[in-house]
């Protein structure tokens, strides 16, 4: 396989400050949909577009050896795959963002823990503890707190399936990228992977750009630059002093940041019952990247 490519050297407290960062970031995300007054199919291809060249930069500035070795491990059809997904989970992200509104957008998105434990019952046949189980009632009771409405004609309620689509599509990713792709390097995954999400949008977004704001494209590339690649960036580099679970523990915390920026920039309150549907669902994947840690 060879060595995986050395990345600029973060000191652990570096580290940590990293990869709040990259919550914040994450967080920012829905942010950025709200405010791009463009349809999600181009706010999905031109976020892949700027990744891709933010993540070629900082590969040819922070990376000393190269770090395309996914081209030797027969991994084509699962990078094909899991991109193709990857454009999914975002353009129905962006679909919740702008129906739902960013908080319900980000907390369904938030379930996709309970979908990856589903997918691995249900689908690859793997052993599921008693504890994950109660996790994933403790997230269905989340997300019936959060549901504004039982009735599809609700926007926030729609906004809300939207978002859980954008879960579970993020769910079918994570098996994916774990199963098949563990082997090869994570920043050379993220760059192909964007890569494929621009091939597999350019022929609904080619014929519309001329229609698309200067601002829209700045902002575009905002998140594209900073929220995807210089976020994964971020992540990545901070795996050298910290454990994944324990970057993946402060990177639950990302709910909470969109809720505090849905809140402070667009006046979007949360009601009483969103917030508590929303903490038990925090609490949730807080707990179970706790007892992931312990367990190591």
């Amino acid at each position: 396989m060879g060595c995986p490519p050395r990345l600029a050297r973060l000191t652990r407290t570096q580290s940590l400050f990293a990869v709040h960062l990259v919550a914040v970031l994450f967080g920012a995300t829905g942010v950025l949909g709200e405010l791009i007054t463009a349809d999600p199919a181009f706010i999905t291809w031109g976020r892949a577009a700027f990744a891709v060249l933010a993540l070629g930069l900082f590969g040819r500035l922070l990376l000393t050896q190269p770090h395309l070795s996914v081209l030797g491990h027969g991994r084509w059809m699962a990078l094909l795959g899991s991109g193709a997904i990857l454009a999914l989970h975002w353009v129905t992200f962006f679909i919740s963002v702008k129906v739902g509104g960013i908080a319900i957008a980000t907390l369904g998105f938030a379930s996709f823990p309970a979908f990856i434990t589903l997918i691995e019952w249900g689908l690859l046949r793997e052993k599921v503890t008693r504890a994950e189980w109660v996790r994933l009632w403790l997230v269905s009771l989340g997300l019936l707190l959060i549901t504004p409405s039982f009735e599809l004609s609700n926007l926030g309620t729609e906004g809300l399936l939207w978002g859980l689509l954008s879960g579970a599509s993020f769910g079918v990713l994570a098996v994916l990228n774990r199963r098949y792709l563990t082997e090869v390097n994570a920043f050379a995954v993220a760059g192909l992977q964007n890569a494929v999400v621009f091939l597999v949008m350019s022929p609904w977004v080619l014929g519309s750009l001329g229609h698309i704001s200067l601002t829209n494209w700045l902002w575009v590339a905002v998140l594209g630059v900073l929220c995807t690649g210089l976020a994964h960036l971020l992540f990545v580099s901070s795996l050298r002093h910290l454990p994944a679970r324990s970057a993946g523990l402060v990177v639950a915390l990302e709910p909470i940041y969109a809720i505090a920026f849905a809140w402070w920039f667009f006046s979007q309150e949360p009601s009483p019952r969103t917030l508590l549907g929303a903490a038990v669902i925090i609490l949730t994947i807080l707990s179970a990247s706790l007892a992931l840690q312990k367990a190591r």
